[in-house]
């Protein structure tokens, strides 16, 4: 095998093997980046790094077309809003923060996690986990539109 031959075969497997790496990454369970379908598939959030760990921010809203932007509680634009701030905490595969619902503008601590089917859920609570319910989000893999809509 000649040298150009040997680097091509090299380079290619390490291209390979750096796809396969970064496809098994983004695909470990507790990864939670990326965007996410809520569990009624009226909304989609996207959650990324930010300053305080964590965020989750609305980037999708099902409705149509000449629909108005849906506002929070005060009137702001739901689109764009921080609804799921996280400390970066994490016990094991969880993430721990603080989660708010748009509409009436109750905050609730919150855990979050991916499960082996790459799901995220989502449990808001209050005071103990025990007492509080759980979301299950599916990974959105559709197009969001500046308008904040999404198909």
């Amino acid at each position: 095998m000649t040298n150009r031959k040997f680097l091509a075969a090299t380079a290619s497997s390490l291209l390979a093997l750096g796809m396969a790496s970064s496809s098994a990454w983004a695909a470990r369970p507790g990864d939670l980046v990326g965007n996410w379908l809520t569990q009624d598939g009226h909304g989609v959030v996207r959650i990324e790094p930010c300053a305080q760990g964590l965020c989750g921010v609305i980037v999708g809203i099902d409705r149509a077309p000449d629909d108005p932007m849906p506002t929070d509680f005060i009137g702001r634009p739901q689109c764009g809003l921080v609804i799921f701030t996280g400390s970066g905490g994490t016990e094991g595969d969880t993430t721990e923060g603080r989660i708010t619902d748009p509409r009436d503008g109750r905050t609730y601590q919150a855990r979050l996690w991916r499960d082996e089917a790459n799901r995220l859920h989502l449990r808001g609570y209050i005071g103990v986990p025990l007492l509080g319910a759980t979301q299950v989000w599916q990974p959105f893999v559709g197009h969001i539109t500046t308008a904040c809509r999404f198909a």
